[in-house]
C-alpha cells in the first residue's frame, strides 16, 4: 500500500465490570434451569470469556467454570495459572479452586457436581477433559451448549452493541481504503495482507479471515487467498473480519477490476437485491428462516437458485461465527439485540462469484445495519 499509514485506533469503551460478569453467570444459570439442566460446564473459549472475562491458553491442563443453581460459581484452574485467573475482570464474582500437577483435576471438578444429572458443556471442550469427567462421574449426561442453550449469547446488551458497531465501522473503513489499492497484476495473498494490515490499523486486535477470491476462485465461498495473479476483467470477492474490543466484524463486498460485462453486472445487481430483501425481512418475531427465505427467493426467482450454496447468515458477538443461523428450518424468533450477518451469494463454477454481506442487529421495529459502505459494484484498478 502507498501513502502515510493511519495511526491505529486505540480508543475504546469502558471495560466490562465484575458486576457485568456476575449478571451473565446468573443469567446463564437461570437459562440452564429453564432448559432442564443441572448446571453448566464452561471450558476455555468464547463462553468462558463472555461469562468471566478470562481467556487462558488452552492446554491439556483442565480449566473449567462450574455453574450450578443454588451454588456459587467456581472456576477450576491449574495452580500455576491461578494468579492470571485471579486478575480476570470477573474473578471477584466467583470462587477459584486450583489443582496442582500430579493431582487428578477431575476429582477436583467432580467434587463440585452432583453424582448424576444433565449438564451443558462448552462446544469446544477438549475430548480429553470430557472423557476425564465421564470416567469420574459416569452417571452424568452431557449436552453441547449450543444445542442446549443456543441463544445464551445471542441477545446483546447496549454495551455489546456499541462494540459490534465499532467493529463494523472499522471494517467499513478498511473497505474504503482497500478500494484505493492496486488489484491488477498482484497476487490475492498480497491484497489479503493489505486487508489484514488495514483491519489492525482500524483497531482490530485479531484478524480472523481475509478472503480475496478473484475470477474463478470467487465461485468458492471460503477460498483461501493464494498466489493467483489478479487480472483485469476479474470479479473479486472480498470477505474480511476479526475482533475489535473483543467483538466481531464480518463484511463482504464484490469489486471488479476494470469494466464488468453485462452478465457480471446482472448477477451483482441480483445479489444486491437479495441482500436488501434479507435485510428487510429482519424484524422482532420473524423466524431466522424468514431472512433466508426472503434473500433466497430473489435469487431463485431469477433462475440462479442452485448457485446460492450456503445459509444466508450467522450470528456474531465475541466470535465471528455463532448462533443464531439464518437458514431454512431455524424457527427461532428474532429478538431485539440479536446480531447476525445477511450475506447471500451467487457462485458460478469456473467463472466468478458475488457475495454482499452486512452485519445487522434486530431493533424494536425492524433491523439496523452495522455495515454501511456502498453495496453498488465498485470498479478498482
Amino acid at each position: 500500500m502507498t501513502g502515510t499509514p493511519a495511526a491505529p485506533d486505540r480508543s475504546g469503551p469502558a471495560p466490562f465490570t465484575a458486576e457485568d460478569y456476575a449478571a451473565r453467570m446468573r443469567r446463564a444459570t437461570e437459562a440452564a434451569v429453564t432448559a432442564g439442566l443441572d448446571g453448566l460446564l464452561i471450558a476455555p473459549g468464547p463462553d468462558l470469556v463472555w461469562l468471566t472475562g478470562y481467556r487462558p491458553v488452552e492446554t491439556e491442563r483442565l480449566t473449567l467454570l462450574v455453574l450450578r443453581p443454588g451454588h456459587e460459581p467456581v472456576l477450576v484452574v491449574p495452580t500455576l495459572e491461578a494468579p492470571d485467573a485471579a486478575e480476570a475482570a470477573g474473578a471477584s464474582a466467583l470462587t477459584l479452586r486450583d489443582w496442582t500437577d500430579g493431582k487428578d483435576p477431575y476429582e477436583t471438578a467432580g467434587s463440585l457436581l452432583a453424582r448424576s444429572g444433565r449438564y451443558g458443556i462448552s462446544d469446544n471442550a477438549w475430548a480429553l477433559h470430557l472423557l476425564g469427567l465421564r470416567e469420574r462421574l459416569p452417571q452424568i449426561d452431557h449436552v453441547a451448549l449450543t444445542r442446549a442453550l443456543p441463544m445464551l449469547r445471542a441477545v446483546k446488551d447496549a454495551a455489546e452493541l456499541d462494540r459490534l458497531a465499532s467493529a463494523g465501522a472499522a471494517a467499513d473503513a478498511t473497505y474504503e481504503e482497500i478500494r484505493k489499492v492496486r488489484f491488477a497484476g498482484r497476487r490475492e495473498r498480497e491484497v489479503a495482507a493489505d486487508l489484514a494490515d488495514l483491519l489492525r490499523r482500524s483497531g482490530h486486535t485479531q484478524v480472523d479471515f481475509t478472503i480475496v477470491a478473484s475470477g474463478p476462485n470467487g465461485a468458492n465461498p471460503h477460498h483461501e487467498a493464494g498466489d493467483r495473479v489478479i487480472e483485469r476483467g476479474d470479479m473479486v470477492v472480498l470477505d474480511f473480519g476479526g475482533l475489535k474490543h473483543g467483538y466481531g466484524s464480518d463484511t463482504s463486498r464484490t469489486v471488479h477490476v476494470g469494466e464488468p460485462t453485462d452478465e457480471e453486472r446482472t448477477v451483482h445487481d441480483l445479489v444486491r437485491a437479495a441482500q436488501e430483501a434479507g435485510f428487510r425481512a429482519v424484524r422482532p418475531g420473524a423466524a431466522c428462516q424468514d431472512v433466508d427465505r426472503a434473500a433466497r427467493a430473489v435469487i431463485a426467482d431469477a433462475g440462479y437458485g442452485e448457485y446460492f450454496i450456503h445459509r444466508t447468515g450467522h450470528g456474531i458477538g465475541v466470535t465471528t461465527h455463532e448462533p443464531p443461523y439464518m437458514i431454512e428450518g431455524e424457527e427461532q424468533p428474532l429478538v431485539p439485540g440479536m446480531c447476525f450477518s445477511v450475506e447471500p451469494g451467487v457462485y458460478l463454477p469456473g467463472r466468478f462469484g458475488v457475495r454482499i454481506e452486512d452485519i445487522v442487529t434486530v431493533t424494536e421495529d425492524g433491523g439496523r445495519r452495522l455495515n454501511n459502505t456502498s453495496r453498488e459494484m465498485a470498479i478498482v484498478d
